[in-house]
């Protein structure tokens, strides 16, 4: 054999090297996501978060859904601004020069007592800023949660503060999901009358109108509970002893962020229970309500508050004056 032909055989291997390292890596980019989750408790209870990722990697075998949460308890997207959340969001393209920025402002935060939350803020940027160079991993997918901020139409900070978050997810190449929460509408006990659909209604046209303006998806938590508490007004979706979504609302919550993540239903995901992190007393077996700290829902209700997160999704569609083209 020639040298030039051993030559050229060397260079066909590298080339088909080459080529196989490239599937491969673009594989795994395929098979993983990276989430980021935005919110205060109403993300937080339940290990909501990680009840999407169970539920993500378990209708989508093979994928990797790394999710990072930054949480303010009772805080909104406002809040997380001031507290400096958009670095993480944008730590792709952060600069030491803006961190600091948000550090200098929070220590002046820092000495009014009554501000309880820029004392968290302060401590999750000064770690940011020692090591954000090594954090350059751009997000696939950004979850904003809402939280009272969303009630006032076009006039509501949510509405106001989501396209600044959602314009640097897109710089970035990242989804939006709008996890649109409904404090207000909750029912702690089982319900005896249909309830008002028209505030449902007035909400969720703002929410599209907002989803259609940034190019974000949404979970509509508002028209989702609705539709629950229509179909089975038996179901309660907050706590008694405790103003938060309880665990039928946070598996609903759970099953319509991951029908606006990968547009398709639910229904028939094996995720059959919710586990809350708060207890009743010391207790940690028991729930705020004094109930098993874990609910595990039988087939039909699974069934049923699956069912009923895809319908409500598909009508959010309408909303956005989109087709209800995704498969069932």
């Amino acid at each position: 054999m020639t040298r030039a032909s051993i030559l050229l055989i060397c260079l066909l291997f590298t080339a088909c090297l080459s080529v196989s390292e490239t599937k491969a890596a673009a594989k795994s980019a395929k098979n993983n996501r990276n989430v980021l989750f935005v919110g205060n408790s109403y993300t937080a209870r339940h290990n909501l978060a990680q009840v999407v990722k169970s539920m993500a990697e378990a209708g989508n075998p093979g994928l990797s859904f790394n999710i990072t949460q930054v949480i303010y308890g009772g805080r909104t997207l406002s809040d997380h601004w001031r507290l400096g959340t958009q670095h993480i969001v944008n730590q792709h393209a952060t600069t030491r020069e803006d961190i600091e920025s948000s550090i200098a402002s929070l220590k002046e935060a820092v000495k009014n007592p009554k501000d309880k939350y820029a004392k968290s803020g302060l401590k999750r940027m000064q770690a940011l800023v020692k090591d954000f160079e090594s954090k350059r991993t751009k997000w696939d997918i950004i979850v904003l949660q809402s939280y009272r901020d969303d009630l006032k139409g076009a006039e509501s900070r949510y509405m106001k503060f989501a396209p600044k978050y959602a314009e640097l997810a897109k710089e970035q190449g990242a989804r939006v999901i709008l996890y649109v929460t409904t404090p207000t509408t909750q029912n702690a006990k089982p319900l005896e009358a249909m309830p008002d659909k028209a505030p449902i209604l007035k909400k969720t046209k703002s929410i599209a109108k907002l989803a259609n303006a940034t190019g974000a998806n949404a979970a509509p938590m508002a028209l989702v509970a609705h539709r629950c508490q229509s179909q089975r007004p038996d179901f309660t979706l907050r706590f008694i002893n405790d103003a938060h979504l309880n665990k039928t609302l946070a598996y609903l919550s759970a099953c319509t962020l991951y029908a606006a993540i990968f547009e398709k239903s639910p229904q028939g995901l094996p995720i059959d229970s919710i586990t809350d992190i708060r207890f009743f007393g010391k207790d940690k077996t028991k729930d705020r309500d004094g109930k098993p700290i874990t609910k595990q829902f039988n087939g039909n209700d699974r069934a049923d508050l699956q069912r009923i997160a895809w319908e409500s999704y598909q009508e959010f569609q309408k909303f956005r004056g989109k087709r209800s083209w995704m498969r069932n």
